[in-house]
């Protein structure tokens, strides 16, 4: 039996639809990219020859053949995207964050309850090859009982940018904050208090470019943090437990190879040649080759659920669950103190 083809349509074309939404669709079985919308048609057609490019949301919910509806707009358009696409009877993929207030991802949740048609929120580092490999030692039991979980994403860009992104009111909290939450809240479920600096700390800057949260757990804690004002940058992850400790630098190389033009394809595609260090309870330190990274198992098991073999790889209600820390997160900062999440 054929398998049914699942027609997308793309809701923005800037860096997140250019290259970690476009060419996964083109990329996954049973998917067909059908149309974008977008007001700059040359760009879109520049990387995507012959699609079909429509002005407005509107106008894309309007088209034929269209069964999933990817947001990929300003953060602060998600909620009314999704909501309108769950109206028009599509599934919808929102890209992350999942809203800009939790009232907002709670309204897109039940809309899409209400209308019956899945909601997946695109948390595609869960798929790192560094994460992947972190997820497997925990599970055989190499780190022992995890006592302090630290994960970074820092940047050297010392001079702010114009771009929207640069002018989120919640800044680099609400742009890296959901990766790095989510994989925390995948590796040790919700914590029992959250303590935060988020904060504005480059010249000029018109938003916060710094985080460093603590999330409160009963015997371990976890760290995250990020800053654009880090020329030394490499370090990832710093995992301590009672069994050893591991330490990885380096991010996983999907994201650059997209934005470079390359296709998610390739016996290397998503191999991180960098490995981390396992320093076990009696000292002794050795390498650890990383897992393979592969964003393309996200897009197959999203097209896996639509077609109903498998399940939502990505459901509202975790995504619900990193929207609450993101907004604890933001109280926490401002009032100076501990927020129960």
């Amino acid at each position: 039996m054929m398998m049914q083809e699942i027609g997308v349509g793309l809701i923005g074309y800037g860096l997140g639809g250019r290259a970690f939404h476009a060419p996964y669709v083109l990329a996954t079985p049973g998917m067909a990219l059908r149309a974008v919308v977008s007001r700059d048609p040359a760009k879109v057609h520049a990387g995507l020859p012959g699609m079909q490019v429509v002005p407005d949301v509107d106008a894309l919910l309007t088209l034929p053949g269209i069964d999933l509806v990817i947001v990929c707009s300003p953060d602060e358009l998600h909620a009314d995207h999704a909501i309108a696409a769950l109206r028009a009877g599509k599934h919808v993929l929102v890209d992350k964050p999942f809203a800009t207030s939790l009232a907002d991802a709670r309204r897109v949740a039940a809309e899409a309850e209400g209308a019956g048609r899945l909601l997946a929120i695109f948390q595609n580092r869960r798929w790192d090859a560094d994460f992947r490999t972190l997820r497997r030692l925990i599970a055989e039991g190499r780190l022992g009982e995890i006592i302090q979980f630290e994960s970074h994403f820092d940047r050297w860009r010392p001079t702010p940018a114009t771009t929207w992104k640069d002018a989120r009111a919640a800044g680099i909290w609400q742009d890296l904050g959901p990766h790095l939450i989510d994989q925390a809240l995948c590796l040790f479920g919700k914590p029992e208090g959250v303590s935060a600096d988020i904060a504005a700390l480059r010249e000029g800057a018109v938003s916060p470019d710094y985080f460093h949260v603590t999330l409160r757990y009963p015997r371990h804690r976890v760290l995250l943090h990020a800053t654009k004002q880090a020329a030394a940058h490499g370090l990832r992850f710093v995992v301590h437990g009672t069994g050893g400790s591991w330490i990885k630098n380096g991010t996983d190389g999907q994201e650059a190879a997209t934005v470079a033009g390359q296709r998610p394809e390739g016996a290397d595609w998503g191999v991180d040649p960098q490995p981390g260090h396992l320093t076990d309870a009696a000292g002794d330190s050795h390498m650890v080759m990383n897992e393979r990274g592969d964003y393309r198992l996200f897009w197959q098991a999203l097209a896996d659920a639509i077609r109903g073999e498998g399940a939502n790889p990505v459901p509202a209600n975790e995504a619900i669950a990193v929207m609450e820390i993101l907004e604890a997160g933001l109280r926490s900062s401002a009032e100076r103190r501990e927020i129960r999440p």
